[in-house]
């Protein structure tokens, strides 16, 4: 019996470096991204390098998925995106620090970005897989991902590389050491496909099929508009700290990580006592408050708000991804985590992206940004997707879902 529990503590340290490793990246590269391209006069490209995770979220999610589930093992997969990710990562920060043509720079940031892209879905798809009880273990595991991504908020403040091409090859790093860890971790083979494997099949678009269900359409299409005003948080929030005098933002953005960790190690208790439908709630409730919260523009206000990130995020997104991996079979579970980051980080953030924007440029004026009318904006936005949600999420039943297929017609279902 001890053997055995020091062997499930071996396997959850490997899960958690697999959640650490893979979010310290990403928050190494996005969260300073603004900064470094306008200290190196991109700002121009600015928007369109934020969006460049949107269109890569239409691109490789989807197929990774499918590959993942069909074809090859989940770890596999990771690894040659990571050692992808890392290669293509540090190409972008040369590109940004020996001054290439501003197209160049957006060109590689794109095919990093399509290289990226999957590795939330696949590394969600392999913890999950090897849970015994999701709603009690994956909440503690996840919060690792989050205290990854403060320590990489906190590495790139630390070392004054907030503004600095080398806060992309600090990713660089993370990743190769992500692609090492991958070779402790049991390559487990998918699932058995039964069949001729379709073109449509390969590319992961048959996982369309799951918005025949119902609640899978809301969660998914609730996924897809709530990222819309998020999108906001991360191109725009450093500016106004920068505008109210804060210095090393990458480290003062991490605040809201600190709830998020907080949110994570709650989710357990919450799943025992609420229904789903009031976590997701809880969730969107979160994101409207922290939105009117940084409409006061002033520091303490701002910093609630940053602050309230973690809640909202974890009880609507996280929650998300464990929904799909209880109600879905397992075969189909890599393609409906990537279907989650398509409508998230392909459908909400490029409309989010390019909506923030607009929104931003409409809201500034020659004497300074009007940030009151700014985030009041966006969280109206917020309470509108709250709507619907509460509106359309009818709640069923436990127990596996698989996409319908044709002529077939949901169950009504009770929970």
């Amino acid at each position: 019996m001890r053997v055995l529990k020091a062997d499930r503590w071996a396997e959850y340290s490997e899960l958690v470096a697999v959640f650490f490793l893979q979010a310290m990246a990403m928050g190494m590269w996005i969260v300073p991204l603004s900064g470094v391209l306008n200290a190196h006069g991109l700002a121009g490209i600015r928007s369109f390098a934020f969006a460049t995770t949107a269109v890569a979220a239409f691109i490789s999610p989807l197929i990774f998925g499918a590959m993942a589930d069909r074809h090859v093992s989940p770890v596999r997969v990771l690894r040659w995106i990571t050692l992808a990710s890392a290669t293509t990562i540090a190409l972008a920060g040369w590109g940004i620090a020996h001054g290439w043509p501003p197209l160049v720079v957006l060109a590689l940031i794109q095919i990093y970005a399509i290289c990226a892209a999957p590795t939330g879905s696949i590394t969600t798809t392999i913890v999950l897989s090897r849970l015994q009880d999701s709603q009690r273990e994956f909440g503690p595991i996840r919060a690792t991902a989050t205290f990854g991504w403060m320590v990489g908020c906190w590495l790139v403040s630390g070392l004054g590389i907030d503004r600095s091409a080398w806060a992309p090859f600090g990713g660089a790093m993370a990743w190769l050491a992500l692609a090492g860890v991958t070779y402790l971790l049991p390559s487990v083979p998918p699932p058995p496909s039964s069949g001729r494997t379709t073109f449509r099949e390969r590319m992961g678009w048959d996982a369309i099929g799951l918005l025949k269900n119902h609640d899978h359409r809301v969660v998914f299409i609730t996924v897809a508009l709530f990222s819309i005003p998020l999108a906001a948080f991360y191109p725009i929030t450093p500016f106004h700290l920068q505008a109210l005098g804060f210095q090393h933002v990458s480290a003062w953005m991490s605040a809201g990580q600190i709830t998020e960790i907080i949110a994570m190690f709650a989710l357990a208790a919450l799943f025992r006592k609420y229904r789903l439908k009031w976590i997701f709630a809880g969730g969107l409730t979160f994101g409207v408050i922290r939105f009117v919260l940084c409409s006061f523009d002033s520091p303490a206000w701002l910093l609630a708000g940053i602050t309230l990130h973690g809640f909202s995020f974890t009880f609507f997104f996280v929650t998300a991804q464990i929904y799909l991996n209880e109600r879905v079979e397992v075969a189909w579970r890599a393609r409906a985590q990537a279907l989650m980051w398509l409508m998230s980080s392909g459908v909400g953030n490029l409309a989010g992206y390019l909506g923030s924007g607009a929104w931003f440029q409409h809201c500034t004026m020659p004497g300074g940004v009007r940030w009151t009318l700014f985030w009041i904006g966006v969280g109206g936005a917020v309470a509108l997707v709250m709507a619907y949600f509460l509106i359309a999420y009818h709640g069923k039943s436990p127990g596996l879902h698989r996409a319908p297929q044709p002529g077939e017609v949901d169950q009504p279902g009770t929970t």
